[in-house]
Parts: structure tokens; C-alpha cells; sequence
């Protein structure tokens, strides 16, 4: 079966601009609901793939952390050339850790980390996720059991280079929060399975700017732009964007 491969987006409304970021082993229907939501509300969204996503998961493989990071850089600029010289950035969990890295990079008005990571746990946290985005890929892909058993296994097999580019990625960002002065908007689910939920509390209490907050979403998962929350998620940011000094 051909997989429909997403496409990166943008939603052109008003000279506010918000760069939305996904998450590790997704693409662009992480952020899709909340762009349409904000470009609703007057703000124009744009949100890229990184390298290897949106793929097959083999594809993510051969990839690196550092060619995320320059995906992110790229997708800034981008924003920069079509005219947008207000932008505030939005990202779920990998996302979130690129975003932060975004603020202490460059001059945004706001950044919202959605269930980011900072503590590296590459047994039971992000490998997990990637064993069940690879499972399900291939049952799309309509390959029977034995088969997805085996090439999932070579998968993880293949992948410690990855998550230790990824770990190395994570650490560095939560090395450097306290460099970060710009408005700051925490997200986090209560039932967050993928992530150390003490990320959410360590971005707020360490992140040196004064606008800062923070809201916990009860009956929420890690993916919270697409589980029962999402309005209110969507809601809160738009409140939260709303605040911030775009002059």
C-alpha cells in the first residue's frame, strides 16, 4: 500500500506569525488543527518536517539531530523572507526542545513547549515511541505480524546513534534554559506516558524570563494538539499569545 506522504504547511492571515513545531517520529498533523485555530484568530502559521519524518521509519535512520535543527533554522527564515518579523514558536515534545533551542537562538516573542522533554531516557521513553510509531507504519503498509516483528527489531537495532544524537540534543537545551528571557508558555498532560513529566516544572522554574507560566491538562496524553484537550490547549495559546508584546 503507498502511504500518502504529508506536506509542510502554511496559513497565511495576519503580521503575527507563529512557527509550529512537531514532534519525534510525527510531522505536521501534530500542529495542522492548532495552525487552522490560530489563523482563525488573525495569526499566520507556518510548520515544516523535519528530515526522515513523515517517512517510512527507516528513513529516520539515516538522519541526524543536528539536521533537525538546521530544518527549524531554515523554516525560521523562511518566515523572515515572506515579511514576518513577529514570530512566536509552538512545539510538542521534540518540537518543544527545538523551540527552546529557537529562543536562546534567536529574538521571538513567545515560546510554548508543549510536553518537551529534558530528561533523556533512551530505553523507556523515546525508543518506546519509536518501536510504536514503527509497528504501526508498517501495519498500514498491510505487512503481515512476523514481518513487522523483524523489521521493527532491525529498526531498534540500527537506531542507538539516533538517540544518543537525540539525548545529546535534549541535554544541551536543558543545559542552556537559563539563557532563555523570552515569554515562556509550559503545556504538559497529567497522563504524559512518553516523557518525565518533571520537564514541564524544570523549563518554568529555570527559563529567566519574568512572563512566564505554566498549565497542567488532566485526562490528557503526550500528544495533547490531538487528544480530548486540544481546544482548550488551542484556547489557552491563543490567550497566551494574545498577552505578549508584539510591537
Amino acid at each position: 500500500m503507498q502511504i500518502k506522504k504529508p506536506q509542510p504547511f502554511t496559513f497565511e492571515e495576519g503580521d503575527r506569525a507563529v512557527l509550529l513545531l512537531h514532534g519525534f517520529t510525527g510531522h505536521t498533523a501534530d500542529v495542522r488543527m492548532l495552525g487552522r485555530f490560530l489563523q482563525k484568530k488573525g495569526y499566520t502559521t507556518h510548520a515544516p518536517i523535519y528530515r526522515g519524518h513523515g517517512k517510512a521509519p527507516e528513513d529516520l535512520i539515516g538522519v541526524s539531530a543536528i539536521e533537525w535543527w538546521e530544518d527549524v533554522q531554515v523554516a525560521f527564515r523562511e518566515l523572515k523572507d515572506m515579511g514576518y518579523q513577529k514570530i512566536a514558536v509552538a512545539g510538542l515534545s521534540l518540537g518543544g526542545v527545538l523551540g527552546l533551542k529557537l529562543a536562546y537562538s534567536e529574538a521571538i516573542k513567545g515560546i510554548i513547549p508543549m510536553c518537551t522533554p529534558m530528561f533523556f531516557d533512551n530505553e523507556t521513553q523515546l525508543t518506546k515511541g519509536f518501536e510504536i510509531f514503527s509497528k504501526q507504519y508498517k501495519e498500514v503498509e498491510g505487512k503481515d505480524q512476523e514481518t513487522i516483528n523483524q523489521e521493527v527489531k532491525e529498526l531498534v537495532d540500527h537506531s542507538p546513534e539516533l538517540f544518543n544524537q537525540l539525548g545529546d540534543l535534549i541535554t544541551d537545551v536543558k543545559n542552556n534554559i537559563d539563557t532563555i528571557y523570552t515569554p515562556t508558555f509550559v503545556v504538559q498532560a497529567k497522563d504524559d506516558q512518553m516523557i518525565n513529566m518533571d520537564s514541564a516544572n524544570y523549563i518554568y522554574d529555570n527559563v529567566e524570563s519574568e512572563i512566564k507560566d505554566i498549565k497542567w491538562y488532566k485526562d490528557a496524553g503526550h500528544a495533547i494538539t490531538l487528544g480530548p484537550k486540544k481546544e482548550e490547549v488551542h484556547e489557552d495559546i491563543y490567550q497566551f499569545l494574545e498577552s505578549l508584546d508584539w510591537s
